[in-house]
């Protein structure tokens, strides 16, 4: 099923969190993304591709880390634009960078609570905040060790309590599974279910298999450009028996970026 232009869509009918038309976006001097057009409201989102493909660029975008090079960008309903508009959407949104910085000597408590402040949560609700954050990762019998002491997995599981600290409207993973067993990667797959009831949720990965199991929707993107969006089901459907891949989900990933490349 070809996924509808934003051109051909209503936002009056359709309340979009993310709302994009004709996005360019720029890593450096190299055009990562290009020409985009993309819509997604509630619910969980997948981002796929191959290295390369703009994942991590788009997601620096749309967290108002880099603002766009041309095109425009529409986030919880406000365009990016003035310094204002980006204050309350920065308030509003949570972001898990592929790396991110703390101090070694915080503890996972003092972390979080750090990362509440700066999104200016109301000082009152920072501990429950915290705690609520903290226990939905499973690190409640970590909270108080120091971030220095923790495992690859640990912080990981860190970096996703402060990204949802402040029950961000529009939240943004990009590769948050990197580290989790395989028993963690279960529990985070029910976690995203949870926050996409309410929220707009994009998790970029490289992993199919999580995608299928714990989106409502697979944005695919390849040279900078979509290349698919749809349902799991609609992925699955795009692969035959003779594309690469161990399930049916990674064969019609193949096949979708191998038309792609063929194409192009």
């Amino acid at each position: 099923m070809r996924p509808l232009s934003v051109a051909e869509t209503a936002p009056s009918l359709h309340p979009w969190l993310v709302h994009a038309e004709r996005l360019r976006v720029r890593a450096g001097r190299r055009l990562a993304v290009d020409g985009l057009d993309l819509a997604l409201g509630t619910g969980v989102h997948g981002l796929l591709g191959p290295n390369g493909a703009g994942k991590t660029t788009l997601m620096r975008a749309l967290s108002t880390v880099v603002g766009p090079a041309g095109g425009s960008l529409r986030l919880l309903g406000a365009p990016v634009g003035g310094r204002a508009d980006l204050r309350e959407v920065r308030r509003r949104l949570g972001y898990l960078p592929q790396r991110f910085g703390f101090y070694p000597r915080f503890t996972v408590r003092e972390f979080v609570t750090y990362m509440a402040w700066l999104k200016e949560m109301p000082a009152a609700a920072v501990p429950d905040a915290v705690q609520r954050a903290v226990d939905r990762v499973g690190l409640t019998a970590e909270a108080d060790v120091r971030m220095k002491a923790l495992s690859g997995g640990m912080l990981r599981r860190a970096g996703i309590a402060q990204a949802l600290v402040n029950e961000p409207e529009l939240l943004l993973l990009d590769e948050p599974t990197v580290g989790l067993d395989p028993g963690q990667r279960l529990d985070f797959r029910d976690l995203l279910r949870d926050v996409g009831t309410d929220s707009c949720v994009l998790v970029s990965t490289h992993l199919v298999e999580d995608v299928v199991a714990a989106c409502t929707d697979v944005v695919l993107l390849a040279g900078g450009r979509l290349v698919f969006q749809g349902t799991p089901d609609e992925l699955i459907a795009r692969g035959g028996q003779g594309d690469p891949g161990d399930s049916p989900a990674e064969r019609g990933y193949s096949a979708l970026v191998r038309r792609h490349r063929g194409a192009a």
